[in-house]
């Protein structure tokens, strides 16, 4: 087996949202030799997310922010960054340290691995939908909504991130139409009352988008609506549509550890353990029950704690 870096770490956390962060800083404070490994921009969804008001400490900060301030924390504590994807994960058998290949073709090998990688957005599956991504489909509100400035828009979704961005988008546009297939949300009541008191917001419930108009005009027209219950439809004229509809998890590279459930996210302890031992996972990508940066950063920091307990004792 070639090493191309001949480094062996204690800890390789993969991903650089709230969660990794966390084990990367505990990690750090506890002296073992660490890195993180992200494709993307460190903060994770944060980074996508306008307005956060429930994390301690802030009674409100933007995503980008808080990511930025955490990723500084990161490298006050000089913990590498590597700019890379992890493609495959073994457990070499002989020695017992995982081998980590990267897209770049590197491989590193490592005592302990956190997966931190968290979720991506799911699509809603529609005619339009993937022809008209960048062109009025967008799945950030804090990345693209300026680009809608008094203009009518769809955000599709009943849960925090559906209403958090519709109100959000507020202060771009001139009305928010919230598509919901239900008449129940998956968020807090004062959240709820927010939204319903935004003059700007329209709630369509009962109702799924079921195409976006048109690919032809290289943007966004209009959508289509069907309600659930009676099948009517309705077309409304929109000029973009932000789907948040829930999230799958990132764990196509950890497949072959037999580490996941039903749906693809990584089975944990109460301690972040996986079943193979060294193998540990934090955040929204496990099959936790609650998904919010206060929970991701409570297993990064379970995750590396254990994990230096683990590391000890291998010694």
């Amino acid at each position: 087996m070639k090493n191309n870096t001949n480094d062996i770490y204690d800890i390789l956390i993969i991903g650089a949202g709230p969660g990794g962060m966390t084990a990367a800083i505990y990690g750090a404070r506890a002296m073992a030799k660490i890195a993180m490994i992200e494709k993307g921009a460190p903060g994770g969804k944060m980074t996508k997310t306008s307005e956060i008001e429930n994390y301690p400490g802030f009674d409100s900060i933007q995503g980008p922010e808080l990511s930025m301030k955490m990723f500084m924390q990161t490298q006050n504590l000089n913990i590498p960054y590597l700019g890379d994807r992890v493609v495959n994960i073994t457990k070499q058998t002989d020695t017992d340290l995982f081998e980590l290949k990267l897209f770049s073709g590197k491989i590193l090998l490592s005592k302990v691995v956190i997966i931190a990688t968290g979720t991506v957005e799911r699509k809603i599956g529609v005619p339009g939908e993937l022809e008209l991504y960048g062109r009025g489909v967008s799945y950030c509100a804090v990345c693209d909504g300026a680009l809608f400035k008094n203009k009518d828009i769809v955000v599709v979704g009943g849960g925090y991130a559906a209403l958090e961005e519709a109100l959000y988008l507020t202060k771009f546009v001139n009305k928010v139409y919230l598509v919901h297939r239900r008449q129940e949300f998956r968020a807090d009541d004062n959240l709820l009352a927010k939204a319903k008191k935004n003059p700007k917001i329209e709630f369509i419930l009962d109702s799924v988008v079921t195409k976006i108009n048109d690919p032809k005009a290289n943007k966004v027209t209009s959508v289509m609506i069907k309600n659930v219950k009676d099948n009517t439809e309705q077309e409304l004229v929109v000029s973009a549509v932000f789907p948040y509809i829930g999230s799958i998890p990132i764990t196509d590279f950890v497949k072959d550890l037999n580490v996941l459930d039903e749906n693809g996210y990584v089975i944990t302890n109460s301690r972040c353990e996986t079943k193979v031992p060294g193998l540990f996972a934090a955040g929204d990508v496990t099959n936790t029950t609650l998904r919010q940066i206060a929970t991701a950063v409570s297993d990064g920091a379970k995750a590396a704690q254990f994990a230096i307990e683990y590391i000890d004792n291998l010694k």
